[in-house]
């Protein structure tokens, strides 16, 4: 069988050619973006496999089908890019990829702990010769309180590597999660927004659940409340974060995902001219900590990502279990 793999970073071709040696697969590995413009790559190819930077809109669903493919792997755990109703519609079955939670919730409590530091403050002065403190008296995490939106695996991991913190934990999630309610006390999300100095996201992207973080939420929220984001940037709506930046509401944002970053993040753009006037002016904030979609970003999980992007469409294909498979019902 072959397979085109899209978006294909320098960091993944070693796992690439190890999955397609012992699957017997032919890959045609590319960096570019999935479009209509390099969708005839995909001709003759069995499945294509992706990361998130492109759309999988009807249109290019369309001419996937058209073109032989049966099945599309997203080498993401999201898969909010990707129609995957209409997929299913015309015959084209999908899955995403699983990584152990370690690397990104390690990355969400550092970034409270950059933000409760005034890390970034503290860098840029120190960049030129200034090693004075004002304005960088921080917080300890055991005199606050956290809330946790979220506790599958990577919401679960985080409550426990907070756990040796000393913080109260609250948790709000529709299914509790045995191992995190006995570190965090469940509550209602009113209650979690109110009584929180510290809030983290770790919820997939869905439509009842986009713009979560909003005018209304945030006005609930303590005065100087820390927000973090590492799961997905639609969960927040950036012209309230940025609203809350300014009137002092929010007291820090440590996101490494965020609305519109979408043509941005993953790439170098020293010498270009880029539109996206809210996400630039969000990012020279002082206390607003925004990194490049990379909290997931270690040796680990990428290939575990790999190996979910190969090994999925290969499991579909010969009627094997896939345990990352996505449905319709299930997005």
């Amino acid at each position: 069988m072959k397979i085109i793999v899209y978006e294909a970073r320098p960091d993944e071709y070693q796992d690439l050619h190890d999955q397609a040696a012992q699957l017997d697969i032919q890959l045609d590995i590319t960096d570019e973006i999935p479009s209509l413009d390099n969708s005839s790559r995909a001709l003759g190819c069995d499945g294509v496999s992706i990361l998130g930077q492109g759309k999988i809109d009807r249109e290019l669903l369309d001419v996937y089908q058209k073109s032989g493919v049966r099945y599309i792997s997203t080498r993401t755990i999201g898969y909010n890019h990707i129609d995957i109703a209409y997929a299913e519609k015309i015959g084209i079955r999908v899955c995403n990829a699983c990584y152990p939670p370690n690397g990104v919730a390690d990355f969400t409590v550092m970034m409270m702990l950059m933000c409760l530091r005034h890390y970034k403050q503290a860098l840029w002065r120190g960049q030129v010769n200034d090693f004075s403190l004002t304005g960088l008296q921080g917080r300890e995490m055991k005199d606050l309180t956290v809330g946790i939106i979220g506790t599958g695996k990577i919401g679960g991991q985080v409550i426990q590597n907070l756990s040796g913190f000393g913080c109260r934990m609250l948790a709000y999630d529709h299914r509790e999660n045995p191992s995190a309610a006995k570190l965090a006390e469940y509550v209602t999300m009113d209650r979690l927004l109110t009584e929180s100095d510290i809030i983290s996201l770790h919820v997939p992207l869905l439509e009842s659940n986009r713009h979560m973080i909003n005018r209304e939420t945030i006005r609930k929220m303590k005065d100087g409340v820390i927000l973090i984001n590492c799961s997905r940037g639609e969960l927040a709506d950036m012209e309230a974060l940025i609203e809350g930046i300014e009137n002092e509401k929010i007291g820090a944002l440590g996101i490494d995902t965020s609305e519109g970053e979408e043509g941005i993040i993953h790439e170098d753009h020293r010498t270009d001219i880029l539109s996206n006037r809210n996400w630039f002016y969000l990012h020279q904030f002082r206390n607003v900590i925004m990194t490049q979609h990379m909290a997931f970003y270690t040796d680990s999980a990428v290939a575990h990502m790999v190996a979910c992007g190969i090994r999925g469409i290969y499991e579909m294909a010969h009627d094997l279990p896939c345990k990352t498979e996505v449905t319709a019902g299930r997005s």
